[in-house]
């Protein structure tokens, strides 16, 4: 692939994440932000080595975590339509509450810990 189509497939700056049961990070990030799969490579039959979702025009990285390569999450800022939402529709598929919905100067917020060990702060911007 050449820098220019990187470029214009990726932005300047993505999350990378290992993450443990990575195909199930997958079916909570369609579910609870509308994302796209747009990559998946794997490593055995269960295990992916790499794979990519998208969410509005932002690309996460992933893997499953192994031996080699442990578990490292992330706090992610997220802007969504509607924060009360995305907030319950993410505690309904495990996530833990770290941060109650509030209002704030900008918007709409909340904080949760996914099922993966990962942090989302779901907000709705003013």
């Amino acid at each position: 692939m050449s820098n220019e189509t990187f470029k214009g497939r990726y932005n300047t700056v993505m999350p990378y994440l290992i993450i443990n049961n990575a195909q199930g990070f997958i079916d909570f990030m369609k579910d609870v932000f509308n994302a796209e799969e747009t990559y998946k490579a794997m490593r055995s039959e269960n295990v992916i080595m790499h794979g990519e979702v998208k969410v509005g025009d932002t690309t996460v990285m992933f893997a499953d975590a192994d031996r080699q390569w442990t578990v490292n999450n992330a706090g992610m800022f997220i802007c969504v339509d509607d924060a009360d939402a995305t907030f319950n529709r993410a505690l309904a598929l495990g996530a833990e509450v770290i941060t109650p919905l509030s209002n704030q100067n900008y918007g709409r917020t909340g904080g949760v810990k996914d099922p993966f060990g990962n942090t989302w702060w779901i907000t709705a911007v003013k």
